[in-house]
């Protein structure tokens, strides 16, 4: 089988390279440089951080013949890595004031830790992956890398970790350390995920409804996957990121994680639904993985003024950059 931009040998390493800078972009990019353009000069580094990771999680879920389940479940293992033993923000009571605006309980910021479950399961994985099996078709269900490449990836992604810790943790919190509990504890949870998503979850697959309903309309899913997106993120980050609590000092800090985690699986057992249904399509693919990114986009505008405008310069970009993507695609 040959990819639309060569056979398929030829193809794999720019579907690599691809992810990789996909990963950084959507991850981070679409977000965090829309109120702090300064993120920009520190792509190189973030592409060690994101790209790495994400591609190691891709090429191990695709080798033990997994699918989406299998990449949730690793990207889980892959966000406790990033910030449980990286970032140590899970943890930490100073690390971007996650502790006064979220819900804190037995020494975690269980908000700050939802939310970053959703950007890196999402953002940092799913999308990313999704995007680009679009763009290189041909390389869905096949390694990117050979065996010694993958090593080498996953020692960069270690590396990114370890960056993590001495770069950022340092100069965001100095001197804290992640209590060694709760290390051990992300540790065996690491571990335990990693064995589900790539022993357990492989072969399993999405039972189809019942009634096998037409697939949605792709302006519909793409809409939602928007809304979801934005009301998702607007119940566990306060606007701006600034230090008050989610919807207000008078809520119970539990509650909107709460609401979040509720509107996190509905959303995600629908998709996966949808995906089994007749006419589901690359285009239905693309539009949710628009609505989603320009979601994430549009939830921090508000930030600031320079927010709005490198907001709007974001969103025109990606609104031009999928269009391009979809005149590629076939019609069905």
């Amino acid at each position: 089988m040959r990819d639309r931009d060569g056979p398929p040998e030829q193809g794999r390493l720019r579907a690599a390279w691809t992810l990789v800078l996909l990963t950084t972009l959507c991850a981070e990019l679409t977000f965090t440089a829309v109120a702090v353009p300064f993120t920009w000069l520190l792509l190189p580094l973030l592409m060690v951080m994101y790209g790495a990771g994400v591609l190691v999680v891709r090429e191990a879920v695709t080798r033990a013949g997994g699918g989406w389940p299998s990449l949730v479940v690793l990207g889980l293992a892959y966000q406790l890595a990033e910030d449980g033993l990286g970032l140590q923000a899970l943890t930490s009571p100073h690390m971007y004031g996650a502790a006064d605006w979220g819900w804190r309980a037995f020494g975690v910021n269980w908000t700050y830790w939802e939310s970053q479950i959703g950007v890196h399961v999402v953002f940092s994985v799913l999308v990313p992956i999704m995007l680009t099996d679009l763009i290189f078709p041909a390389h869905r269900r096949r390694p990117y890398l050979r065996t010694r490449g993958l090593a080498g990836i996953g020692v960069l992604a270690v590396i990114g970790v370890v960056g993590l810790r001495l770069v950022i943790s340092a100069t965001e919190d100095p001197g804290y350390r992640t209590p060694w509990a709760w290390t051990a504890g992300f540790l065996v949870a690491i571990a335990t995920l990693g064995w589900a998503a790539l022993r357990v979850l492989p072969g399993r697959r999405i039972p189809g409804p019942a009634s096998a309903p037409a697939a949605p309309r792709v302006a519909l899913a793409g809409g939602a996957a928007a809304v979801v997106t934005v009301a998702f993120l607007a119940l566990l980050l306060p606007p701006g990121l600034g230090p008050e609590p989610v919807l207000g000092a008078g809520v119970p800090r539990f509650l909107p994680p709460a609401l979040a985690g509720a509107l996190a699986f509905g959303s995600g057992w629908l998709l996966l639904r949808w995906q089994v249904t007749p006419g589901w399509s690359d285009r239905h693919r693309l539009w949710v993985a628009g609505g989603i990114l320009t979601g994430h986009t549009v939830f921090m505008m508000p930030a600031s003024p320079v927010a709005v405008v490198t907001g709007a310069v974001t969103l025109v970009v990606e609104v031009v950059l999928l269009g391009l993507l979809a005149r590629r695609l076939p019609s069905r």
